[in-house]
């Protein structure tokens, strides 16, 4: 869980809180000094850093030649930067990384709802969001990649509904376990037959 307050102090004002929240949960870390690094889509092991001195010295050692995630945000490090050398401390700081990496968030939710013709249905939000976290994870989205990509503008998406299934970026619950809340508890005749047999022969 992050703290309230550090939402409220650096996240990016365009972005609701509860949605900041789920971001981090969905993409992010809980370690301000997590760095993560991978190339060719391998995940390459690290050293846990103790320190902002020993983040950087790993980011520093690997940017430029694999993609380094950094921080509560998993920000990529080095977008935007020339050389290695001007990597910042700050990108482990927790509160600069929140403002940086919920102001680079806020856009792919842009560039992702765009795609989408920006619907104004909150029902679409859910969906948006999710497709802003894979394009964060992977850097593109529908072959556009998101951290280069010039932002649209615009308000957020939506407002950006109160808040995001809790299930968003997750497995879809099957209409099955959505129907069994409806179901009389002590009724086992009316809970009927929940599998599809159809497709294999069976009772149709």
């Amino acid at each position: 869980m992050l703290d309230a307050a550090l939402i409220k102090e650096c996240a990016d004002p365009s972005l609701k809180p509860a949605i900041v929240e789920q971001f981090v949960m969905a993409a992010g870390s809980p370690d301000p000094l997590a760095v993560t690094v991978k190339s060719g889509g391998r995940l390459i092991l690290v050293p846990k850093a103790v320190s902002t001195e020993e983040a950087m010295a790993i980011i520093r050692k690997y940017a430029g030649q694999a993609v380094v995630r950094v921080g509560l945000t998993q920000f990529p490090a080095g977008v935007g930067v020339k050389e290695a050398t001007d990597l910042k401390p700050d990108l482990v700081d927790p509160c600069q990384n929140l403002r940086k990496g919920t102001a680079m968030f806020a856009k792919v939710l842009r560039i992702v709802a765009k795609w989408y013709g920006n619907p104004t249905s909150k029902d679409v939000f859910p969906q948006i969001f999710e497709d802003a976290v894979y394009a964060w994870k992977t850097g593109e989205f529908e072959g556009v990649s998101v951290f280069q990509a010039d932002d649209p503008g615009g308000s957020s998406p939506i407002d950006q509904a109160d808040t995001v299934d809790k299930d968003a970026g997750g497995p879809d619950r099957s209409d099955a376990d959505a129907d069994l809340s409806q179901v009389p508890i002590g009724d086992p005749g009316a809970a009927g037959i929940r599998i599809d047999l159809s497709r294999i022969g069976g009772a149709k």
